[in-house]
């Protein structure tokens, strides 16, 4: 304990900032959901406090609460005195397994599968033409399955693996120069290219149209977020190395996104949790970091020619918008989407109630803690039946799990669509 508390007290001084004040209790759709102390970030800090005056003698329950969050940073993004309490859960949770060690289970998922991204790739690739087998249709319109071992899974709808990964439908991994003299590199993301390969085939066919050459590498890995979740540094830093390897800085002007947590992940955590790295990727890092961006944003903001004004008229499909996490309380990104989806003349955009709230999925909690983080999509999937809408867009495929799951469920019918497929499916049709 002395030990741990040592490894915690380098935390100190950006826990004394915290003022016990409440104000995140009014925000974190946990607590709303629990009404536990514990689930809470005041609760959580209070935690690590003890652990410092070694007053919590049970570092595994204090890493079991740490684990009870959604990394939503609606804590972060509301807190009058600015702690920064995301890089505060992450280190924790880093510390804490340093001290108790990983999970063997997760060692496996995390060090032997996503660490090292050949075999995932071919391990899911197996997975995919194994999973009719193992599951059957739930919501032909929304392309949901149910577990045929409903023991395991009495509730949830899956969305399945793709027939064929973005990775392997790559044709050219690097354009010519376009007009723009732009070039962007693509870091896809294991969700988009395993389960949504067509929002990476928007994201191509949305930059060669604004003149943007693009940089695709293959084998790229995972952005490491699921490592950190677990605290699993090494892994973590296996990842980022192995990424940096696949896109040296040089070689493209912008690195664009179409995952919020990804984008999320390499412009705020790669810089913060490189601990693992050499000199010159640590500076690398910070470089990659500086150009990071999520393709509504560069699209938007910088992208030559601009995305234009929105079409006259009313579309005949009524759209809405949930906004990742990530992307509004992280990175402070609302706006550019809803630009491109008012880009389009087949919607009419209509905001929905609570558009910024959590859906309730937070990665890796969603597979933990599945009927609470269900419990809070429903409050979200609510919102968007009221809203009107057959369809909604997000820019997280994350996100669009969760979201599809808890929809489909109720038979609504409404489709769940990427931010960039609408804008793609605009341009297509001028």
């Amino acid at each position: 304990m002395k030990a741990l508390a040592r490894l915690v007290k380098q935390l100190e001084i950006e826990l004394a900032v915290c003022m016990r004040c409440g104000m995140c209790q009014t925000v974190c759709p946990l607590f709303a959901e629990t009404g536990r102390e514990s689930d809470v970030a005041r609760g959580k800090l209070a935690l690590l406090d003890g652990l410092i005056e070694e007053a919590f003698k049970d570092p595994a329950g204090v890493a079991e609460r740490l684990a009870r969050c959604l990394f939503c940073g609606s804590c972060a993004a509301d807190c009058p005195s600015g702690v920064r309490i995301l890089d505060i859960f992450i280190r924790a949770r880093a510390m804490l397994t340093a001290y108790m060690g990983l999970h063997p289970v997760k060692k496996i998922v995390l060090r032997g599968l996503l660490a090292r991204p050949g075999l995932l790739d071919r391990f899911l690739e197996w997975s995919s033409r194994l999973q009719g087998v193992l599951s059957s249709p739930a919501d032909e319109a929304m392309g949901t399955s149910c577990s045929r071992f409903p023991s395991l899974y009495p509730k949830r709808h899956f969305k399945p693996l793709a027939p064929v990964p973005f990775h392997r439908l790559v044709n050219r991994p690097d354009s010519p120069a376009g007009i723009s003299g732009l070039k962007a590199g693509i870091f896809v993301g294991c969700l988009i290219d395993k389960i949504y390969p067509e929002v990476a085939q928007a994201m191509v066919r949305s930059l060669e149209l604004s003149a943007v050459s693009v940089f695709v590498p293959r084998s790229q890995g995972c952005c490491g977020s699921p490592a950190l979740g677990s605290g699993d540094i090494s892994g973590f830093s296996r990842l980022v190395a192995h990424n940096l390897r696949l896109f040296p800085p040089e070689s493209f002007d912008v690195l664009v996104t179409g995952c919020a947590t990804c984008t999320w992940v390499i412009r705020k955590i790669w810089p913060l949790m490189g601990r693992g790295l050499s000199t010159e990727e640590i500076a690398r890092v910070k470089i990659l970091a500086g150009k990071t961006r999520d393709i509504s944003e560069f699209l938007v903001d910088e992208a030559r020619p601009p995305v234009g004004n929105p079409p006259s008229g009313k579309g005949r499909t009524l759209l809405t918008y949930h906004d990742p996490c990530h992307l509004r309380k992280s990175l402070k990104i609302s706006a550019q989407p809803r630009t491109l989806l008012q880009a389009s003349a087949e919607y009419t955009f209509r905001e929905m109630a609570e558009a910024d709230r959590c859906c309730g999925c937070g990665g890796s909690f969603n597979l933990r803690y599945y009927e609470i983080s269900s419990s809070i999509g429903k409050r979200k999937v609510e919102n968007i039946l009221r809203s009107g809408c057959s369809t909604v867009a997000t820019g997280c495929p994350a996100c669009m799990l969760h979201i599809t799951d808890v929809l489909s469920r109720t038979g609504s019918g409404i489709r769940v669509k990427h931010t960039i497929e609408i804008y793609a499916e605009g341009l297509d049709a001028r």
